[in-house]
């Protein structure tokens, strides 16, 4: 399958080295980069050290924390040397990428201590989008990246941030560089990678607006799907949640997961929240089985996981769920989940999981 985000680290990097190259003959030791304490010299190191950083993580599968080692450039190097550096880190991320299967996550630490290689590759072009703007800024020159870059950071490592009038616009304001009409300033941030659950035989993978977009449009959002694919429910959920990513409202842990088996990386369906908890810590659970998969456990399996993690949260009291009347394959599920029935009504009956 396509290693999404190669593509977009190298688009990223021959940008910058464009923009950057017309001022390679400046001194950018004695510039200040933009709003940073960093002078522009140091900014370009550090985007080539970020790269390297994030490669050897993917490449390396690191799982327990930083990797230690950095880059040291030689005393002589010039801008041109720092612009060369950046190219081949880039280049190597962008490797890294490709050839890292899609179920691998390595250390990160915001906010659950793990990423993707399409995390890895938004963090990446993150650092090199928003630093060459500093740069840019330090020496006084015009810049501003192709809107589908900006956007592809945004959407998967910034799901709680309201689109806003263009992509470039929202992320320089989502992190701390500019300004949005009727939003306040952003004085701290952090990106947040997608959160991931696992049981015995399966993977429930948080799912980004970047997924949620494409399975909302008939795509298969990054995923390999067993061959009836993924059913309408999880098509719709994926609507959904695209919506509330439109209207500022989109909460990664609290919004829906992917269910893929750990034995070959194939998707099976989809579970996930309605919303956030309300204020009596009632949360309302959802689930979609393509039809390939069904009749093996994998609905309870991950019925129980999810409930059990919603329960173990801060002020989550229970956790229901509403299956149609018609609908027995998915009383078993929830019965067997541990939920008890609590109403029926107008063809549906309401189930309830208490902590």
């Amino acid at each position: 399958m396509r290693a999404v985000g190669a593509e977009q680290v190298e688009e990223a990097v021959a940008d910058c080295v464009a923009v950057l190259g017309a001022v390679a003959d400046r001194d950018w030791g004695k510039v200040r980069a933009g709003g940073l304490e960093w002078d522009c010299r140091k900014t370009a190191e550090h985007i080539a050290d970020d790269l390297i950083a994030y490669a050897g993580r993917l490449a390396g599968r690191s799982t327990a924390g930083h990797l230690p080692f950095t880059i040291s450039l030689d005393e002589d190097t010039d801008n041109t040397g720092v612009l060369k550096t950046i190219e081949a880190t880039g280049a190597l991320l962008a490797a890294a990428i490709r050839t890292t299967p899609r179920a691998v996550r390595a250390f990160h630490p915001y906010p659950f201590r793990h990423a993707n290689r399409e995390g890895f590759a938004a963090m990446g072009i993150a650092e090199v989008l928003l630093h060459t703007h500093d740069i840019a800024e330090g020496t006084g020159i015009g810049y501003e990246p192709p809107a589908e870059l900006a956007s592809f950071v945004l959407t998967r490592i910034f799901p709680r941030v309201k689109p806003g009038p263009t992509p470039w616009r929202t992320l320089l304001w989502a992190t701390g560089r500019g300004e949005l009409p009727g939003r306040e300033p952003v004085t701290g941030w952090k990106w947040s990678n997608n959160p991931v659950l696992r049981s015995e035989r399966l993977v429930l993978e948080g799912v980004t607006p970047a997924v949620a977009a494409d399975l909302s449009l008939a795509g298969d959002g990054g995923f390999d799907w067993v061959d009836s694919g993924p059913f309408e429910g999880t098509r719709e959920g994926a609507g959904m949640l695209l919506k509330q990513y439109e209207e500022g409202v989109f909460h990664p842990e609290w919004a829906m997961y992917v269910l893929a088996r750990r034995e070959d990386d194939r998707a099976v369906g989809a579970m996930g929240f309605h919303g956030v908890p309300d204020e009596a810590g009632r949360v309302e659970i959802g689930y979609d089985l393509s039809v390939d998969a069904r009749g093996r456990g994998y609905a309870t399996e991950a019925l129980r996981t999810l409930s059990r993690w919603a329960l173990e949260q801060d002020g989550v009291r229970t956790v229901a769920a509403a299956v149609e009347q018609e609908n027995v394959p998915s009383q078993k599920v929830v019965d067997r989940a541990g939920f008890s029935e609590v109403s029926r009504q107008e063809g549906q009956i309401s189930y309830e999981l208490r902590g």
